[in-house]
């Protein structure tokens, strides 16, 4: 495994690296083959401890001795948890993801999770089903940004073998197990029931989801073309013609790529309005709400996104 990592390139010898360390196998496996990659004293840890099972501070005190007998630096975030209705799973996430990103930005280390081959096949299941969009089908990119998913390539079986062979313990997290996650329910209910209808099915999940990113780049490429600068028009803006004579497809990624340069992130479902974008006046201001807090404007004919 450390080889495979090595050749991926994602981890660089004596690079700062910031693992995200849960305590479970996964991240446990990560944070090792982090130190042996990067050295101890160029690894640092984050764990976040939620509060939120009644085990959690034994997650924490484990996640405590795995460093020092690694001789990490460990931080330790204890976030207190919002009031009110809300999406609890993305709120843990964006915390954590946050806090990696104060640690690691100073330094321009870095930040890695554990996330394996079958994390990648239960997310592209998951935002099959739950988004309607070609990304969802793209799965988790092996490296975004400053983040890294070095991992990806092996199985959760690999990394319980690696820390097996390591003797490296780990915590188990009971909130796997339970159905009311719908992430759990792909994993112990739909992905047993694929492997009945054929064995490779998670494979081809990966594979099919690799063939996709490829072809994705080639989509990328036609769009930067559309949105080049040329034509009198800057970066960020096509006029609204042009747009209205692209195919309906081409047409709906162009957008989808303003909606996320205005957002700065993805903005789900941005591109199902570009039919109602084409069909605004083209004289004077008009706007359209595309979500997530943005919007289409059109000035003069000429179209950008903002933000509201």
């Amino acid at each position: 495994m450390l080889e495979r990592v090595l050749e991926e390139g994602l981890l660089e010898p004596s690079s700062p690296v910031v693992v995200m360390l849960s305590g479970g196998r996964d991240s446990v496996c990560m944070l090792d083959l982090a130190t042996r990659v990067a050295g101890a004293e160029r690894t640092a840890a984050l764990h976040v401890n939620y509060g939120l099972r009644d085990d959690s501070d034994l997650d924490e005190r484990h996640c405590a001795d795995l460093c020092e007998s690694l001789g990490v630096e460990l931080t330790i975030e204890r976030p207190q948890r919002p009031e009110g209705p809300g999406n609890l799973q993305a709120w843990a996430r964006d915390v954590r993801y946050a806090a990696a990103a104060g640690l690691a930005l100073p330094q321009g280390a870095t930040i890695v999770t554990g996330h394996t081959a079958d994390d990648q096949v239960e997310t592209i299941l998951y935002r099959l089903a739950s988004s309607p969009s070609r990304r969802a089908l793209l799965g988790m990119r092996p490296r975004d940004g400053a983040l890294a998913r070095p991992l990806l390539g092996s199985t959760r079986a690999e990394t319980t073998a690696y820390c097996e062979q390591r003797g490296l313990a780990w915590r188990e997290d009971a909130s796997n197990a339970e159905p009311v996650y719908a992430r759990n329910r792909v994993r112990q209910g739909l992905l047993p029931e694929l492997a009945k209808i054929h064995p490779a099915a998670a494979a081809n999940v990966l594979r099919t989801a690799a063939l996709l990113r490829d072809e994705a780049e080639v989509l990328e490429a036609i769009v930067d073309a559309e949105d080049d600068g040329s034509g009198g028009s800057a970066r960020g803006t096509i006029p609204l013609e042009r747009l209205a004579e692209l195919a309906p497809a081409l047409r709906r990624l162009v957008l989808q790529r303003l909606a996320d340069g205005a957002a700065g992130r993805p903005v789900p479902g941005a591109a199902r309005f570009a039919e109602q974008v084409t069909g605004l006046r083209r004289t004077g201001t008009a706007r359209l709400d595309l979500g997530s807090g943005v919007r289409a404007v059109v000035e003069a004919g000429l179209l950008h996104a903002e933000r509201d």
